[in-house]
């Protein structure tokens, strides 16, 4: 589980298929070899890992799922270590299970803010609501408007130069995970509307496989 808050931003010094290399210092402290860790969002685990870098595997769905197949070596990548139990929960709940990507359709500022539209698929937008919680490329941020196909985020100024969102243009992919508390509303209702099966209450987690 994460919470939306990036610690730090890598750089891409490897990149193939199956496999990213990335440089980064202070975001492993304290990490070991097969803890998770957030990359653009994505939940990955590190498969080897130094003092000043990591690597990480790339299963296909990710890749289906994420920009991660997208990166080159140069590039930069947000960065956040899973949320320590007990520890400040300064964003939203945040799985680390990209949903889909979003393509950046307008940047433009605003004082001292930057405002960016996404276009996201319709299958998400239903998800998205204004004054609610996204995480986009693995950073939390409220948002500010919506339509039926796109959605409006506010970046501050610290976001800007923390992270990679503030680097993003017109054209880019994002990666995209909408508040699960939403996800879980929506099953509840429907539950109610149809009524509360075994099925829906395994699918949910209420109930473990029968051996």
């Amino acid at each position: 589980m994460f919470t939306g808050i990036v610690e730090g931003i890598g750089k891409v010094i490897l990149a193939d298929p199956t496999k990213l290399v990335i440089a980064s210092g202070e975001v492993l402290k304290g990490m070991q070899l097969g803890d998770s860790i957030a990359l653009n969002g994505a939940c990955l685990t590190i498969t080897s890992l130094d003092a000043e870098a990591f690597s990480v595997d790339l299963m296909p769905e990710t890749l289906r799922q994420s920009n991660l197949g997208l990166l080159l070596s140069g590039d930069e990548v947000n960065l956040e270590r899973p949320l320590a139990l007990g520890g400040r929960l300064g964003g939203h709940l945040v799985q680390g299970h990209v949903d889909q990507t979003g393509k950046v359709t307008q940047v433009r500022q605003e004082g001292e803010a930057v405002i960016i539209r996404l276009e996201a698929p319709s299958e998400l937008m239903r998800y998205i609501a204004k004054r609610g919680f996204v995480a986009v490329d693995g950073v939390s941020l409220t948002v500010i408007d919506c339509d039926r196909s796109s959605f409006q985020v506010s970046l501050v100024e610290y976001t800007q130069k923390h992270t990679i969102l503030g680097k993003r243009k017109v054209g880019d992919l994002v990666n995209l995970e909408v508040d699960i508390i939403s996800k879980y509303v929506e099953g509840l209702t429907q539950a109610r509307s149809e009524g509360i099966s075994v099925d829906f209450l395994k699918e949910h987690g209420f109930l473990g496989e029968e051996e």
